[in-house]
């Protein structure tokens, strides 16, 4: 299985697919973690990612289990190289070179960790002049900071196209030709450089007219030409005759009407054997006016009489047809029917005509009630099914079933066992649990989340619903929800070892960007991670902190005040953790 799950990943990484080569050497260094070869391919997965610090401790895991094997030097220097660590990275290819002396990939690694070392050490030597490296000054690692500190460029940092490029300029300042002609960009600029650029305003380049144009002025004859014409008297009408069987429907027509009207206002008052009487007599008067139909099919169904009901609307329907009536009373019989279909409903399988009838409606009339009615209905006809199906009995055997496979790491057939668990018992605290294991194991993070949460949710005392949450988090390297996440675990269970580790583990990792330990690409990964993040967005956005940021910088007395806010102290700390402020 091992091997299958290597031969996995090399395919990936051959086709570029690193993430999915990364998961795949995983999944076999899981199966056999003292293969070193496992641990190299990793290593040059996560090196084709710039993720180096990865790459270095798979690479170090490769020369510990195997210090004889070349190679693995060779993905050491390379990692060393990409965290700008040259001078360990020149060590690794020599000690490399000890193994195989021969081996032209360590001696090219070795040249260019030289080479890379020696402009290093050039670059610091060379005295710095007032505007040497300018740019690279102003997009460093306290750009963020400095530009939220500004009301106008605070309202940018919600524009993601405008975030994009400053982080792109940050990671390569040489692409500043690229964004002059964003206005927003040079604004953001000048800020950095403090200095003041020219710029059009948004409206500069539209021409306003001194006043507004004047109404041209008619003219006498134009105004008596524009006048209406008095109408002409138009003659008489001649007298129509009306045959004796023409006046005969007339008056069955208006009385039946009355007929209606009549049985309308017995309805009103509940008294519908009176209004059945009266619509069955303005239906016998005129059978061209499907209304009488679905009035006395409402009557039916306030009565509870939903065969004659049903039978009532499919008559209106039908005749309805016959006559091209007016859509909209076609649809209300077909929603009145679909009311007596559910009123009859015992069974899930029962709600189907009901749903159908209901649609069909929609397709003649889109009339808001219909469409409530039909909703309501697929919702019941959904909690019906659940509670036809809920069986704890059978939950729990699904669920085992996906722990079986779970051990085998067979994971898409783990979640399809948890998922029928959850089928049959919703409220199962454990399958939730195992199910976001298994999401997680398949690289799924928000499914995975998703149904940490709803685990919680559930059975908020339940351990393994916030490990699995802040497991999570942290991989996502949200390491400030991660230990809120453990913390709210440790209410409940103060010495459950998981979530204590958890939280040693993130505070490692915020403590390390409050030291100023993080590498350049880590710093510039948490950076554009967080500002994806709304919570961030919130917080640089927000003109209070906008001027503790600037106090930071400027003013360090109002800055020890601030810090004496509890509110405000978390705040600086979550910026402090995502890369965002740095404090030296």
């Amino acid at each position: 299985m091992a091997d299958e799950a290597k031969a996995k990943g090399n395919a990936a990484f051959s086709a570029g697919n690193y993430t999915d080569a990364i998961r795949h050497f995983t999944d076999a260094i899981n199966l056999a973690p003292t293969n070193h070869v496992l641990y190299s391919n990793r290593s040059a997965a996560y090196a084709s990612l710039n993720q180096y610090s990865e790459a270095l401790t798979d690479a170090q895991r490769t020369v510990d289990l195997k210090p004889d094997w070349s190679k693995g030097y060779s993905r050491l220097g390379a990692a060393h190289h990409g965290l700008r660590q040259y001078e360990e990275a020149v060590s690794a290819y020599k000690k490399g070179l000890e193994v195989d002396p021969n081996n032209e990939t360590l001696k090219s690694g070795l040249a260019d960790a030289q080479s890379a070392q020696a402009a290093a050490a050039s670059a610091s030597s060379r005295p710095r002049g007032p505007s040497n490296n300018l740019f690279g000054d102003a997009f460093g690692p306290n750009m963020w900071a400095k530009l939220a500190a500004d009301p106008a460029i605070r309202l940018y940092m919600q524009q993601p196209d405008f975030v994009n490029m400053m982080n792109d300029l940050q990671r390569n300042p040489s692409n500043m030709n690229l964004y002059l002609q964003d206005q927003r960009v040079m604004q953001a600029i000048s800020v950095l450089l403090n200095v003041k650029m020219q710029a059009h305003a948004p409206g500069d380049d539209v021409e306003m007219p001194d006043s507004p144009p004047k109404e041209r002025t008619r003219s006498a004859d134009e105004t008596v030409k524009e006048k209406k014409r008095e109408p002409e008297p138009e003659p008489e009408p001649e007298p129509i005759e009306v045959s004796e069987e023409e006046r005969e429907v007339k008056e069955k027509k208006a009385q039946a009407q009355k007929e209606k009207e009549a049985g309308n206002a017995a309805y009103k008052k509940k008294d519908f054997e009176t209004a059945i009487a009266r619509y069955t007599k303005a239906i016998e008067l005129d059978d061209e006016d499907i209304s009488f139909l679905t009035n006395r099919a409402a009557v039916y169904l306030e009565m509870g009489k939903y065969d004659e009901c049903i039978k009532d609307c499919e008559n209106a329907v039908e005749r309805g047809r016959e006559l091209r009536s007016d859509y909209k009373m076609v649809a209300r019989a077909l929603t009145r029917k679909g009311s007596a279909l559910v009123k009859m409903a015992k069974t899930s399988k029962d709600y189907e005509p009901a749903i159908e009838t209901f649609q069909k409606a929609l397709t003649e009339h889109r009339n808001p009630d219909t469409l409530k009615k039909l909703n309501d209905a697929e919702r019941a006809k959904k909690e019906l099914e659940q509670q036809e199906y809920y069986d704890p009995e059978l939950a729990d055997k699904e669920r085992e079933k996906g722990n079986e496979f779970f051990k085998e790491q067979k994971y898409p057939e783990a979640i399809k066992h948890y998922t029928e668990a959850l089928r049959r018992n919703p409220k199962d605290a454990k399958s939730y649990s195992n199910r976001a294991a298994s999401y997680t194991k398949l690289g799924a993070m928000p499914e995975g989340l998703k149904d940490a949460e709803k685990c919680i949710e559930i059975d908020p005392k339940f351990s393994k619903g916030y490990t699995r949450k802040g497991a999570i988090q942290f991989f996502m390297k949200e390491f400030d929800k991660a230990l809120e996440t453990y913390q709210e675990g440790l209410k409940h269970d103060p010495q459950n070892p998981e979530l204590l580790e958890g939280v040693r583990s993130c505070v490692q990792q915020i403590n390390r960007a409050s030291r100023g330990d993080l590498s350049p690409d880590e710093l510039k990964e948490r950076q554009a991670k967080a500002m994806q993040d709304p919570e961030i967005q919130n917080i640089l956005t927000d003109p209070v902190m906008a001027q503790v940021l600037k106090d930071l910088q400027e003013n360090p007395k109002a800055a020890q005040d601030h810090m004496k806010n509890p509110s405000v102290m978390n705040k600086i700390q979550k910026l402090i953790s995502s890369g965002i402020v740095q404090m030296r």
